[in-house]
C-alpha cells in the first residue's frame, strides 16, 4: 500500500476499495492505500516538498542492529528500486538513515500490534510518525506484507499503480526501507524523501 495526502489534511487514512494485499508475486498488489484526505483514496501516500521545519522532538532512539537477513533484503529492495527508476530516467535513490529508522520501526510496529495500514491504531499517519521522530522531508510511504523476498514485494509494488508511482517519482531522492520477519509477515515499508 502507499499513502498520499491531498489538499485537506485529515487524521484518518482508510483502505481503498481494492482487495486485500497479494501474498503471491503472480497477483497484482491489491493492498490498501492511505491518504491524508478525508475520504477513501486509491492514491499512494505522497506529498509535495515542504519547507524544512524545526523540531523540538528528540532524535530517534538507537535500535539494535538489524539481522543480516533484514539488511540483505533492504539492500536488494534498494537495488531493484533503482533498476526500475533507471528504466524511466530517474536518478537512483540513496539510503537515508532517518527514513530507514522510520520504516524499520513501522514494520516492527505493524507486526507487534497486528495491523496493516498507513494509519496506526493511535491514529498517526506516516507524516505524524515522521514529525514525532524528528524526520523531515517524507514524501511517500509504501507498505506490504506476506511477500517472501525482495523480488516478490517489488513485483507486487510495481504491479500496483500507486506504489509504482511512488517508486518512479523522480522528485524523490532518498529512501528508507524497513523489513520485519514477524508473524504474518514479512512486513515491508518504503519511505521516500525529497
Amino acid at each position: 500500500p502507499s499513502a498520499s495526502p491531498s489538499k485537506t489534511p485529515s487524521k484518518s487514512a482508510a483502505p481503498s476499495t481494492s482487495k486485500k494485499p497479494a501474498a503471491t508475486p503472480s497477483e497484482k498488489s491489491k493492498a490498501p492505500t492511505a491518504s491524508k484526505a478525508p475520504e477513501k483514496s486509491t492514491a499512494p501516500a505522497s506529498r509535495a516538498p515542504a519547507p524544512p521545519k524545526t523540531s523540538s522532538a528528540p532524535p530517534p532512539s538507537k535500535k539494535p542492529s538489524p539481522s543480516p537477513t533484514d539488511a540483505s533484503a533492504r539492500t536488494e529492495v534498494l537495488a531493484l528500486v533503482n533498476q526500475e527508476r533507471a528504466k524511466v530516467g530517474c536518478s537512483p535513490l540513496s539510503t537515508s538513515a532517518p527514513l530507514t529508522s522510520l520504516a524499520q520501526n513501522f514494520s516492527e510496529d505493524m507486526a507487534a500490534r497486528g495491523f496493516f495500514d498507513h494509519t496506526d491504531p493511535d491514529g498517526d499517519t506516516p507524516w505524524d510518525r515522521a514529525a514525532q521522530a524528528g524526520v523531515q522531508g517524507l514524501g511517500a510511504e509504501n507498505i506490504a506484507r506476506g511477500q517472501a523476498d525482495a523480488q516478490a514485494v517489488m513485483e507486487g509494488w510495481m504491479n500496483s499503480e500507486g506504489h509504482r508511482a511512488n517508486i518512479l517519482n523522480c522528485d524523490y531522492k532518498t529512501i528508507g526501507i524497513g523489513v520485519h520477519e514477524g508473524s504474518g509477515g514479512p512486513w515491508w515499508v518504503q519511505n521516500f524523501g525529497f
